[in-house]
């Protein structure tokens, strides 16, 4: 028995030309999701319940900047069309999982920086440590979104295991200089 075509809704959006903050709003919103644009003004996401809000929240913006939407069930017409979909889909994800790689990687950088520097404070730690944070929200709102595992998603978990591991490590450090009444770390 194969497996059943994803279905997808797909979004079909009018917003008045002016002002433009509400154009951007709406755009915002469904980038946020993780929607792919199939052209101007139309945007598709899978069928599943994680888009459900995200999606709730443009038509809702759509309509309050006085504009149309119109959300349509649907799936690809053939196997084609469906494999077509879903590969633009991930090819998106996939863009996204390698944006996320490289701030982990600025993330790293940033910290070997400070421990060259020798800048062990708190208010450094905490502000690596909110990074860590962005990194996780960001990572587990990636997982949520790619709904067919783009082949990035499996290095980006070791890259966030890696970064917590050097947050660790500096977190050490710091309070080390912070408790070594000598300096020596």
């Amino acid at each position: 028995m194969t497996e059943a075509a994803p279905r997808w809704l797909v979004l079909v959006i009018k917003v008045p030309t002016g002002p433009s903050r509400h154009r951007v709003a709406v755009w915002r919103e469904l980038r946020k999701i993780g929607a792919l644009s199939l052209g101007q003004g139309v945007w598709s996401v899978p069928d599943v319940p994680v888009f459900a809000d995200g999606i709730a929240r443009a038509v809702e913006l759509t309509r309050q900047a006085g504009g149309q939407a119109l959300a349509l069930d649907a799936a690809g017409r053939g196997e084609a069309d469906a494999a077509a979909l879903q590969e633009q889909f991930t090819a998106a994800r996939s863009e996204d999982w390698t944006e996320f790689l490289a701030d982990c990687g600025k993330f790293e950088a940033e910290i070997a920086k400070e421990i060259r520097n020798a800048k062990f404070t708190l208010a450094e730690l905490e502000e690596e440590e909110q990074s860590l944070e962005r990194l996780r929200r960001w990572h587990r709102d990636l997982t949520a979104r790619d709904v067919f595992g783009a082949p990035e998603a499996p290095e980006a978990a070791e890259q966030l295991k890696k970064c917590t591991a050097v947050c660790e490590d500096y977190a050490e450090r710091v309070f080390g200089a912070l408790h070594n009444s000598n300096g020596a770390i």
